[in-house]
């Protein structure tokens, strides 16, 4: 939702969100070995935004992100990119949408060791058959401040360095949401505020989507709302996150779920 001035009347426009889960369900196994990782989710993710999802080991972030980003397919409920539905999508139609329209930075940086940080970045635009934005590339480039190695390969570079090109590919496609699974996870913590850092200045200054997974409640704090999650279901949202205040919740629902 967004209001605007149009000849002195304040006018609300409504938007859907970028990426929406509705009554999203996803079940394991069968009979005694049967697990409910998501329990009838509700959730959105607003255009512009950083969302991070938290929530004690088990109880489903992951899951929920890997369904919203097309990566898992849900047991039940569903699944939206705009106003595209992902739930009962074909093979075929999931990847070329995750190729067009989403963009990925795990914990792993997966980079192709025999390209240089700049073709591994622009990977993505090449196997579409797609040249890089100049001016787009040029943003993102100084955003990642890698200006300086990027015909170097990836073992030629630091953990945070090879992360920030992995943060680079994600963006260069310009997609409608970008997805970060524990992005910090194999990075110390001076590699971590970069990276963070890095996802912060696509929201504020490129626009970008974010929705990112995590178990550090310093991480969480880089986003603009907290959803939690127990047990499979969403539980708590916390908006304007501090680290003190996401631990706090972490631990209530700690409590709870013991």
């Amino acid at each position: 939702m967004w209001t605007s001035l149009v000849s002195g009347t304040v006018v609300t426009v409504q938007t859907n969100p970028t990426a929406r889960a509705r009554a999203l369900t996803k079940v394991y196994g069968a009979a005694d070995s049967r697990v409910v990782a998501l329990d009838h989710v509700d959730a959105d993710f607003h255009t512009g935004r950083f969302t991070a999802i938290m929530g004690p080991s088990g109880s489903g972030k992951s899951t929920l992100m890997h369904c919203v980003a097309g990566l898992d397919e849900p047991t039940g409920g569903q699944v939206f990119l705009g106003d595209a539905e992902l739930t009962g999508m074909s093979d075929n139609e999931l990847t070329a949408l995750r190729r067009d329209r989403v963009g990925f930075v795990f914990q792993a940086f997966n980079l192709l060791p025999t390209l240089t940080a700049w073709e591994n970045i622009k990977l993505p635009l090449d196997l579409a058959g797609r040249s890089p934005d100049r001016e787009v590339a040029k943003k993102i480039i100084e955003a990642v401040g890698l200006g300086d190695r990027l015909h170097h390969r990836p073992n030629q570079l630091s953990g945070g360095q090879q992360q920030r090109v992995a943060c680079a590919r994600a963006l260069i496609t310009r997609p409608d949401v970008v997805f970060a699974d524990e992005p910090t996870g194999a990075l110390d913590s001076a590699a971590s505020a970069q990276l963070l850092g890095l996802l912060r200045t696509s929201v504020d200054d490129l626009g970008q989507t974010v929705v990112m997974v995590t178990h550090e409640p310093a991480a969480a704090a880089y986003a603009d709302s907290v959803l939690f999650l127990a047990d499979g279901r969403l539980v708590d949202e916390l908006s304007a996150p501090t680290a003190d205040r996401v631990l706090d919740r972490m631990k209530n629902l700690e409590r709870v779920t013991l």
